[in-house]
């Protein structure tokens, strides 16, 4: 399947393309002292696995809807992190997902280096569990194939035994397939591009007094042993357990091996083991944290003598960790720099940074990066539903950076048609934005419960003689409440009226961006146009 490209919006693979060095970080995990603070990524990267290949970390997660999907980041020392590329610029089937298709998409991913070749195998709920591969983590990645079609197959992860045998381990969704608190293990090709059997369903919780909602397995080999890494009890209030045995169809024991105890760090869920080049051992999993979505923890672990693993703080040694929420940084070696995810975006670079995602498989006349240089021009596309951007895919979008951050942007709109309008916007199944609007000048609306058909909605007219340009900003809080304001020299800015107290959106986080829109029946070629200057991201 090829990529969408066009000139002037490649989603690119450039690590600095589009980023504003000179902003202050919203969220930065390395205290500088040889120590660190959770989370360290402080953004929506739920389900993250991760690999070590040499010196370098890779690590990927869910990306659901959102395209391009499957991020790819790069770390020296598993604290610092940006985003170097994307293993799917278009999400197939490119035809399903070319209208919003909320939560669905890509499920838990788990990424491996191989024969030379980075693979991920991740899961879509609805037509099965695919493979990409690259030689470079950064791209180009191969099309997506479909190794094991099939409703409800969800968070796969391959091992290649020592015979060279190839495994999949994978969990059920129940709202596809009728089932789930079930691990199921197949054969693979050689190729690794096919199933092989129907395969064995090697844990079954149902059976386990006690166990819910077992799902994200991670499949490892250590010693001898089979080791299955799979988080239970729920993505809020759940724990971390790892099942173990000597044969790769079990029986297979288990035991709870990192739990919430008397932190503040709920969860704690679905992760990835990974060693240093030093020979030390972490581990990553996420948090729920509501709006601000799945952010990443990293954990010590440690091998006990009974070949068992414990993650984050065991001061008496039980065998149970909990959450730290500081430690010393891994010792990984020389060469990592303090750095973190890109957000800030000056529109200069030939590429839209890889910070952004849209909410849909975005289309060339969208968006142009040359139509007037050292800006983003967005087109005022037609919205599916009158008054409601929630299934719009042409919203430009991404991840809370921080706690608490702030977003300033400069917009110029040349509206053809009554209804179009542009702006600043928070997004999740409630959503809220400020901006330009032709016949009504600049404009606060608010949308409440807008994922029904009858949402509850309010416009604010704050300057009906506004029309541009206008710089507009949005502050959110370390309650996830968003305040909007406005002004026209950039200096002095008027704060509008209503605040949003910001929502998740199906599986994801609520989200921070750009969009441009016009009247459902007004033609693309009669609804104008929307420049941005940049898009700036301060704490």
């Amino acid at each position: 399947m090829p990529a969408l490209c066009w000139p002037g919006l490649a989603l690119g693979l450039a690590l600095a393309g589009g980023v504003l060095r000179a902003q202050p970080s919203p969220w930065q995990p390395d205290r500088g002292d040889g120590t660190y603070r959770n989370p360290v990524l402080c953004a929506d990267y739920s389900d993250p696995d991760a690999v070590r290949v040499g010196d370098d970390f890779y690590l990927v997660s869910s990306s659901f809807h959102c395209v391009p999907g499957l991020p790819i980041l790069h770390s020296r020392d598993l604290v610092n992190w940006t985003i170097i590329g994307h293993a799917l610029l278009v999400q197939p089937p490119a035809g399903h997902f070319s209208v919003v298709r909320h939560g669905e998409g890509v499920w838990a991913p788990a990424i491996r280096f191989h024969a030379g070749k980075f693979w991920i195998y991740y899961p879509d709920p609805d037509f099965g569990i695919y493979v990409v591969t690259a030689t470079d983590p950064a791209g180009a990645w191969s099309d997506p194939v479909l190794v094991l079609p099939g409703r409800g197959l969800i968070d796969p992860c391959p091992l290649w035994d020592d015979d060279g045998q190839l495994y999949l381990v994978h969990g059920w969704a129940k709202s596809r397939s009728g089932i789930n608190n079930r691990l199921t293990i197949n054969r693979l090709s050689a190729d690794g591009l096919a199933a092989r059997d129907a395969g064995t369903v090697v844990v079954d919780a149902d059976k386990l007094p006690g166990w819910t909602t077992l799902e994200g397995p991670k499949l490892y080999k250590r010693h001898g042993y089979y080791y299955i890494f799979a988080p239970a009890g729920g993505v809020t209030q759940g724990y971390q357990a790892v099942f173990r045995s000597r044969a790769i169809y079990g029986p297979y024991e288990s035991r709870v091996v990192l739990e919430q105890g008397g932190t503040p760090t709920n969860g704690p869920h679905q992760g990835a083991w990974v060693d240093t080049a030093a020979g030390e051992d972490w581990f990553l999993h996420f948090q729920d944290r509501g709006a601000f979505g799945r952010v990443v923890h990293l954990e010590p672990m440690m091998w006990r003598a009974d070949e068992w693993p414990v993650m984050g703080d065991d001061p008496t040694g039980r065998g149970r960790g909990t959450p730290v929420l500081s430690h010393r940084k891994p010792n990984a070696g020389p060469g990592a720099l303090r750095a973190e995810p890109q957000t800030s975006d000056d529109f200069a670079a030939p590429t839209l940074g890889l910070q952004w995602q849209w909410n849909a498989n975005p289309r060339p006349e969208w968006a142009s990066l040359t139509a007037r240089p050292g800006a983003l021009r967005l087109a005022c596309i037609p919205a599916p539903a009158s008054d409601n951007l929630y299934n719009a895919p042409a919203l430009l979008l991404q991840k809370f950076p921080a706690p608490a951050f702030t977003v300033t942007t400069r917009l110029e709109l040349e509206p053809a048609a009554d209804g179009a309008s542009a702006g600043l916007i928070v997004f999740g199944y409630d959503y809220a934005w400020i901006g330009l609007e032709a016949g009504q000048g600049l404009v606060e609306r608010t949308v409440l419960k807008a994922s029904t058909r009858n949402p509850v909605s309010t416009r604010e007219v704050l300057d009906p003689d506004s029309e541009g340009p206008v710089f507009l900003r949005v502050t959110v809080d370390a309650q996830a409440v968003a305040r909007f304001s406005y002004s026209h020299d950039g200096v002095h800015f008027q704060g509008a009226p209503r605040p949003l107290s910001a929502t998740v959106d199906r599986w994801i986080g609520a989200k921070v961006g750009l969009f441009a829109s016009a009247h459902p029946r007004v033609g693309l070629a009669k609804a104008g146009q929307a420049d941005f200057e940049w898009f700036r991201v301060t704490p």
